[in-house]
């Protein structure tokens, strides 16, 4: 006989994130797997819970430790989660985080957790640089030695480039571009100008700024002592409340030279960093005696041609998930959009309010509409904040949450895009106080 399940609730209960570092600064002594286990001991301070109530670990992690893959777990254990809670790592480019949410979402949904930890980490400084291809055949080769005679082959046909490190680029495998590239041609096509993004770039940084310190964010960054010295850490270094259009404007082209419109100043740079949520049942929130945040209602994920249509996850996920949950830009009241670069941004927005791209590549007789900045990414976002890999989907819902209440509000929606020309966007609903 066939039985319904009755749709389950899936709440947010809270998040938070230690202080987002750009780049071989306050963390570059430390791993992601030591940002992770300050983040998960973050989270568990802030919210009190039992480590034993929780059912699982999620976290996202891009750029890997060899040392620690399922960083997941090892930070999870480290942070004093019990050792029977199992755990798992996501690689899903910048959309990590929000798929380890949304993961967890599912496995509430489904019945195999009431209670999940979901987040991610990143260290951009601790990336793992390897020997080139034709060495490491080498060293393979060279375990199968068994006399000192046969190491004189090791030297056999080896150059000296050989022994030149390989690091790790921030670019398309499908298209050998970087991101920057992609995103200064999606600019030029889509008429961005420099102007537009170093404005758009300067409104972050003095929003970002202004959040902190008017303590909007204290209630979701959480000061953390660093090894090895163990200096206290409370913000982030990355807004720059002091820039100006005029500092901006004075920045020479980070990608396409000389021409190209993206800098250092209106790109996101490279950060280390971790977030976490902790989501579950809204049956467990009431049997916990905990009053959560906001109900997670929705989410979709999208994919679209790496070639031209990279950095537009937003544009494609926000329609598909107005479309699911049967709602309009009019009903959002906080919208939360991961800041690649200012451009990346303006174009998405552009190509929402745009009816012939919703004709062409939405099938939509209209435009989705324009989103009112009053309501966008009014804390600053990625481009001030910084963009740990792994962790930022983790930060964009845990501030939309803290916005839904502040401003009063009852829906939020969080998008992104991510390398490999995917995108995700989240809804979250205001819950009741």
């Amino acid at each position: 006989m066939a039985t319904t399940r009755t749709q389950t609730n899936v709440v947010l209960v809270d998040g938070v994130r230690i202080p987002f570092m750009r780049s071989n600064t306050e963390y570059r002594e430390l791993t992601s797997y030591d940002l992770a286990r300050m983040a998960v001991k973050a989270l568990l301070d802030k919210i009190g819970i039992d480590p034993g109530a929780i059912d699982w670990v999620l976290m996202g992690s891009v750029i890997q430790n060899v040392n620690t893959p399922n960083v997941a777990r090892d930070a999870a254990l480290a942070a004093g989660i019990p050792n029977t809670v199992p755990a798992f790592t996501i690689s899903q480019a910048c959309i990590s985080a929000n798929r380890a949410i949304t993961d967890g979402m599912d496995l509430i949904r489904t019945g195999q957790a009431e209670v999940v930890l979901a987040g991610g980490t990143e260290s951009l400084t601790d990336v793992p640089i390897r020997f080139r291809k034709r060495f490491r055949l080498k060293l393979i080769e060279a375990q199968k030695y068994r006399k000192p005679t046969d190491y004189l082959k090791f030297l056999k046909r080896l150059k000296l480039s050989d022994l030149l490190p390989e690091i790790p680029a921030v670019a398309e495998f499908t298209t050998d571009r970087t991101m920057g590239e992609d995103c200064d041609m999606l600019a030029a096509r889509i008429g961005i100008s420099r102007e537009e993004q170093d404005q758009y770039a300067l409104r972050s940084h003095q929003l970002a700024a202004k959040a902190i310190e008017s303590g909007l964010l204290k209630d979701e960054v959480w000061p953390v002592q660093v090894p090895p010295t163990m200096k206290t850490v409370e913000r982030d270094n990355g807004p720059r409340g002091d820039t100006s259009l005029e500092k901006l404007q004075k920045l020479r082209p980070a990608f396409i030279k000389p021409h190209g419109t993206l800098t250092a100043g209106n790109s996101s740079f490279l950060t280390d960093g971790a977030a976490m949520t902790l989501i579950m049942s809204e049956e467990a929130a009431k049997r916990l005696g905990i009053t959560p945040k906001a109900y997670i209602r929705d989410y979709v994920f999208t994919a679209q041609d790496p070639y031209e249509e990279l950095l537009l996850g937003p544009a494609y996920a926000t329609p598909r998930l107005l479309d699911k949950t049967g709602l309009s830009l009019k009903d959002i009241d906080v919208f939360e959009f991961h800041e690649a670069f200012a451009a990346q941004i303006l174009a998405n927005l552009k190509l929402l309010a745009s009816d012939t791209f919703a004709r062409e590549k939405l099938g939509r007789e209209k435009a989705v509409g324009e989103i009112p900045m009053e309501k966008f990414n009014t804390l600053g976002g990625s481009l001030s904040l910084g963009h740990p890999f792994g962790a930022t989907g983790a930060r964009l819902v845990t501030t939309a949450a803290n916005r839904l209440i502040r401003e009063d509000g009852q829906f939020a929606l969080v998008a992104a895009c991510a390398a490999g020309a995917m995108g995700n966007a989240i809804l979250l609903e205001r819950y009741p106080q």
